[in-house]
């Protein structure tokens, strides 16, 4: 992780209700910039059963963040680098205030992903390995 900004998160009442009991999903979530405003999008909130039905929810709409120039400037910065992208790591409470953590994340390389891939398969060799002498131990 490159780098990581607390922003805050415009809400609706229906979903300050979801977050407090814990409906919300962030991992399909990304954050995209348009004209020097910052948006939250892919991240579900589930509609409680006691909200109104006067209220529309709609539960995967695009979320503003409230971010300072400054920091939007360096978001937009990153995220035209290549390889760079911008995701939601963590929903929090700050006293009273719901906030989100965002981060600016690097994508593996090729090289990295051959060597997770064989690091895996070693564990896995591995550990049946240790299972074949387990076994052998106990029949003796």
């Amino acid at each position: 992780m490159k780098k990581t900004i607390v922003s805050g998160i415009v809400l609706k009442g229906w979903e300050v209700k979801s977050i407090r009991a814990g409906f919300v999903q962030i991992t399909e979530g990304h954050i995209s910039i348009k004209k020097n405003e910052v948006y939250l999008s892919g991240v579900y909130f589930q509609p409680l059963l006691t909200t109104s039905n006067c209220i529309i929810c709609q539960s995967n709409r695009i979320r503003k963040l409230l971010l300072k120039k400054k920091e939007i400037y360096n978001l937009s910065v990153y995220s035209q680098r290549k390889g760079y992208t911008i995701i939601p790591i963590k929903l929090f409470w700050s006293r009273s205030w719901c906030k989100i953590k965002i981060g600016i994340v690097k994508g593996k390389s090729i090289k990295d992903k051959r060597l997770d891939k064989k690091n895996n398969s070693w564990k896995i060799e591995k550990s049946t390995i240790f299972k074949r002498i387990s076994i052998n131990k106990n029949i003796r």
